[in-house]
């Protein structure tokens, strides 16, 4: 256990942590079997940095404004209009990801990618992360993901847990580099995604939703759309995971208190941290329970 969660300092929140997996997998009362041991955590926030904006919204403000200088009557429309006016009402919408904020972009962002390949958006991606860095950190996106919940994704499959990621933010855009920086398969990934048609021998994206966005309920939808089962353990940092947290028979929330090694703040967590309280969820504080952050 000390090898498997090594970046994990010894505190309650780790104890809760192996406590609850050994009660689900030894045989006893609690015992629940491996087709059941469902895990699934938030990205933004909960894996890797989300401030000052999830990295997603990088990427598609990039393309947005390249799309504006060649269609200069978009700036009269959302999310558009906000980004040319550098509107910071919109911009605290997606940084607690509001659902109208996002289902803008979302809408959005089926305009911009209607007809493309599958392969062609996934290069789309890999280039952008190769040469996007965070403003605090100078690093990759995909170079800042938490080495504590990576430690627990392997900690979870070594005793027959599924892990799955479950995000409001596009699911393709994560599938790009899950395997490489979560160590899991794409189809454990699950997110607001765009819908595809198969014409002419040919997959490409279609401007429509596959479902609703998963934020809020449409998280515990989501995760049983994919996988027929709720999960048994769940992880996340903000308001929007509080229907997954609260589906799960155990609740992870990690709350972002080390303003040194990470940053600081409670934006868009007032009401998860409440309920945290109110429901006995394990609070993991980044500052005191985590040895190390990346």
């Amino acid at each position: 256990m000390a090898d498997e969660l090594g970046s994990w300092n010894d505190g309650k929140a780790k104890s809760a942590i192996t406590g609850f997996v050994r009660s689900v997998t030894e045989e006893g009362d609690l015992f629940v079997s491996a087709a059941d041991r469902v895990a699934a955590f938030d990205n933004d926030g909960t894996l890797w940095v989300e401030q000052p904006l999830p990295p997603q919204f990088g990427f598609l403000i990039e393309t947005w404004m390249n799309e504006v200088k060649q269609n200069p009557a978009l700036a009269k429309e959302q999310p558009y209009k906000a980004l040319i006016e550098k509107d910071p009402q919109f911009f605290a919408a997606l940084q607690v990801q509001v659902p109208d904020a996002v289902s803008a972009v979302m809408q959005a962002a089926g305009r911009s990618w209607e007809g493309t390949a599958p392969e062609d958006f996934d290069a789309q991606v890999r280039e952008w992360l190769a040469r996007s860095k965070q403003p605090k950190f100078g690093r990759r996106y995909d170079r800042l993901v938490y080495k504590p919940m990576l430690e627990l994704f392997g900690y979870l499959r070594a005793n027959d847990f599924r892990v799955f990621v479950c995000s409001g933010g596009g699911r393709d855009f994560m599938r790009v580099f899950a395997e490489d920086a979560w160590g899991i398969h794409k189809e454990n990934v699950i997110g607001t995604a765009a819908d595809y048609e198969y014409k002419d021998g040919k997959l490409l994206r279609a401007n429509k939703p596959l479902g609703g966005v998963a934020l809020g309920p449409g998280k515990p939808e989501h995760i049983f759309a994919q996988t027929g089962r709720m999960p048994l353990l769940a992880g996340g940092n903000g308001d929007v995971d509080i229907e997954m947290l609260a589906a799960a028979r155990f609740a992870l929330l990690i709350e972002h208190d080390d303003g040194e090694r990470e940053v600081a703040y409670t934006s868009g967590a007032d009401k998860a941290l409440s309920a945290a309280k109110q429901h006995g969820w394990t609070v993991v504080s980044m500052k005191d329970d985590w040895a190390a952050i990346f």
